[in-house]
């Protein structure tokens, strides 16, 4: 009982250090240069981005829906994927991270980052001209069906009427859990409870902070984050029925480190559900 007690206060602290969660701050911390600049191989956007591209396109993927888990405020990490599933779900614990989305979604003009350079090297990576990225926005917003509020603390993390009764065939998930689990057996936890929305067979895609304890989500809005490492991450995909094909690490050069957190490393994991 006290455990349980203990167990929703950590995850009660932690979703209060997300009140103050800032959109455009945050996607102006990380993903514009030098953590996406498009002309270096080394920079780390490119690299998550080239991750998702080979995942998605070996071969092994299956199915109509793809499950975005935590899409915070982003949409890189579906780009590749709509082309692969004819429905993607975006989902997001925070009110105002579904706003951005959605703004994006209906075109409205007024987003807090402009995705194009990001559509451009998708396409590159796909063998298209940079150009084709407008058929490639236009793609995107034809696939994504929805929007949805998430909590992965809960063991059905999703309305029981969000998706088929067979559940999602993919699920992507980038910089969620680690970021907003009080600690690593709550983290496993979570991978167990987004692992309820996948049927058996399907594939998961997971990309995380290594080593980083805590980043910044607006100005002085300091969010604590489990340090993970990559021993933790595979037994964690173990413990929570998940069967692990690939794990890539990416190791932070000291301009990444641009003081908005204390990540030293990044990894890529592909997986499939046992």
């Amino acid at each position: 009982m006290m455990e349980e007690k203990g167990r929703e206060n950590g995850v009660a602290a932690m979703k209060a250090c997300y009140r103050r969660f800032d959109p455009a701050a945050y996607l102006q911390y990380n993903y514009t240069p030098p953590r996406a600049d498009f002309t270096r191989k080394d920079s780390i956007v490119p690299w998550k981005l080239a991750c998702l591209h080979r995942a998605f396109t070996e071969g092994d993927m299956s199915g109509e829906l793809l499950v975005d888990i935590g899409s915070g405020p982003t949409l890189y990490q579906v780009m590749s994927g709509c082309e692969v599933f004819s429905k993607v779900l975006l989902t997001d614990f925070l009110e105002v991270n579904r706003q951005e989305l959605r703004r994006w979604l209906q075109d409205e003009g007024q987003c807090s980052l402009d995705w194009t350079p990001y559509l451009q090297h998708v396409c590159k990576l796909e063998g298209r001209r940079p150009s084709a990225w407008t058929e490639k926005a236009a793609k995107l917003r034809q696939v994504i069906a929805d929007i949805l509020p998430i909590d992965v603390h809960c063991s059905q993390p999703l309305a029981p009427d969000a998706l088929p009764l067979a559940g999602a065939d993919c699920l992507v998930s980038c910089f969620c859990l680690e970021s907003v689990s009080p600690d690593l057996a709550a983290f496993t936890r979570a991978l167990g409870h987004i692992g309820k929305l996948l049927r058996p067979g399907g594939h998961l895609m997971l990309i995380g902070a290594l080593g980083e304890s805590y980043y910044f989500a607006g100005p002085g809005v300091r969010i604590p984050v489990v340090p993970l490492n990559e021993a933790q991450v595979c037994t964690s995909l173990k413990e929570s029925g998940y069967t692990l094909i690939r794990l890539e690490v990416y190791t932070l050069t000291q301009d990444m480190r641009v003081g908005v957190d204390d990540v030293t490393g990044v990894f890529f994991v592909k997986a499939k559900k046992d």
